[in-house]
Parts: structure tokens; sequence; C-alpha cells
């Protein structure tokens, strides 16, 4: 049976959660004091975009849920570990996370950095060692897939791009800053989710694929107007923080309006790209139409 968008969300979040608490809280550690910092980093909320696309991609592909798991918790390993490093002092310098302190104001920088190592480690470790029915053939590929996306040509590329800003001088350059530091981990969830499945026809991968890099640049530019419009409270961090670290962000270079107008139309294509999943397709839709009109 397939789950509605609400279930499928409230599932994604149990099934993190359950995992993230075995391998981060319930496992026995010789260095507790990093275990603590990592769970902070891990456990302290979000929205699991990144695993609900990989197991809705799965779920529309006829993919057990089980056999995502350790991709869909490496994933947001991932994606935890760079929001720690993210938030560092020589990064964006940012005190709050989801509405909490940020790790490094916790645990202190050298914690914090070494926090962020461990997480990235252990979501090459799941994928390796995590109990599942897939091929040692699919997980080497899966961690092809998540360290491309976060190394050199996806993450971290982004990230250099983003801390040496004044080479930034188009929105062709900042459309690639965006395409690398955060719609590479988004496309990466998608192409996991197909990975678990059956051979698809190429056009249906195709425009999965499609669908994940339109999405993941409109999820960036979005994040960059929310940063504008929207209010610390609502966010869950600092507000204005763009604009507080000299920033080059499509709201400035194109303005709000036109800024809007080119969420929009990226997430128009991103639905016409998975027309041929046809009903198998809706939640994906939903997906898409839910963080076009997120708040935080």
């Amino acid at each position: 049976m397939t789950a509605s968008l609400p279930e499928l969300i409230e599932n994604v979040q149990d099934r993190i959660e359950k995992l993230f608490k075995f391998y981060l809280v319930e496992a026995n550690s010789p260095a507790p004091l990093l275990q603590e910092a990592m769970a902070y980093g891990a456990l302290n909320g979000g929205k699991r975009i990144r695993p609900l696309l990989l197991y809705a991609v799965g779920q529309a592909l006829d993919v057990r849920l089980t056999d995502l798991d350790s991709a869909a918790c490496a994933i947001e390993l991932m994606h935890a570990y760079s929001l720690i490093h993210d938030d560092l002092p020589a990064m964006d310098n940012a005190d709050l996370r989801r509405g909490k302190p940020s790790c490094h104001k916790v645990f202190g920088e050298a914690m914090a950095i070494l926090a962020g190592d461990a997480l990235q480690t252990l979501a090459f470790q799941l994928i390796a060692s995590h109990p599942s029915k897939l091929g040692s053939d699919k997980k080497l590929e899966m961690v092809k897939i998540l360290s491309e996306a976060s190394g050199l040509y996806g993450m971290c590329g982004g990230q250099t791009l983003d801390i040496t800003q004044h080479k930034i001088v188009s929105s062709e350059n900042l459309t690639q800053l965006h395409q690398l530091k955060t719609g590479a981990l988004l496309t990466a969830s998608v192409k996991l989710g197909i990975l678990g499945a059956k051979p698809q026809s190429q056009a249906i991968e195709k425009g999965l694929v499609n669908y994940a890099q339109s999405l993941g640049l409109a999820y960036q530019i979005q994040d960059d107007l929310l940063d504008v419009e929207s209010s610390s409270l609502e966010l869950g961090k600092p507000q204005g923080l763009d604009a507080a670290n000299h920033k080059v962000t499509f709201p400035a270079l194109l303005g709000i309006k036109k800024t809007k107008h080119k969420i929009q139309e990226l997430t128009t294509f991103a639905l016409e790209s998975i027309q041929l999943l046809g009903e198998k397709g809706i939640i994906l839709q939903e997906i898409a139409e839910l963080l076009l009109h997120r708040k935080q």
C-alpha cells in the first residue's frame, strides 16, 4: 500500500530517529563526548528532506523501504556534518541551528569539527555494514554517488565557492554554487532511491534526475529568499546572515520578484520532469509543492 505524504513524512522521521539513536546514542563509544556532540548535531530536529526524497523515489519505484535505510541515514549524516561545519566561525559563524545553539557553541570548535568528521565517516560505515539485501555492487555504487555529491565535485566544492564569493559576478556563477553546495546532495538522494529499484527506462531515470536538480536549485534559492523575508524565530537560525556575511544571493542579484519567479519556474520544470511516473509520482509532486511554500 502506498503511503500518503503525511504518512511518509512521519515514517521517515521515525526511521531516521530510531537508526540515529541506535548508532549515536545506544552504541558503546570509547569517546562519549564526541558521541554526544555527534548526536547533538544529528538529532536536533530538521525536515529530513534528503531521506524523504530518497524514500519517496523508492516508493514510486516499488522499492522496500528497509533496503533504503542505510542510504537514507548516510545522506542525512552527511547533511548533518555539513551543517555543523557550516556554522563554525571560519564558515558562516552562526550561533543558532534549528532554534538551538550550534554544535560549536555547546561543545567547542574542536569537538564540533571532530563531530562533523565522524558523522561523515559513519555515513560510509552505514552503507558498508548496515544490514540490507543490497549486493556489494550496489553498496559500492552508493558510496560512489554519495562521495561525488559530497566532495570536490559537490557540496565541498560549492562551499568553497561560497567562501570565495568575490569571484561571483552573475546569476550563472551563483547557480553553479547552489547546484554544488545544495543541489548535489539532493540529487544524490534521488539517485540513491533509483539505485535501490529494478532497472527503469532511461526516460524515467533522466526525468527523476532533472526533477532533483531543478528542485535542489529551487530549494537553495528559496533559502536565499527566506533569509531576507523570514524571522530568526521562523528560520530557527539567525535571519539576515547572508547580508551580515556580505554574501551574494539571488534576491541581491535579481530582486525579490524575479527570485520568486525563478523558484516557481524551477518547480514547474521539476513537476514536468516526472510526468512519466503518472500516479506513482504524486508524492514527489507534493514534495515539490511543499518545498515551494515552506517558511523555514
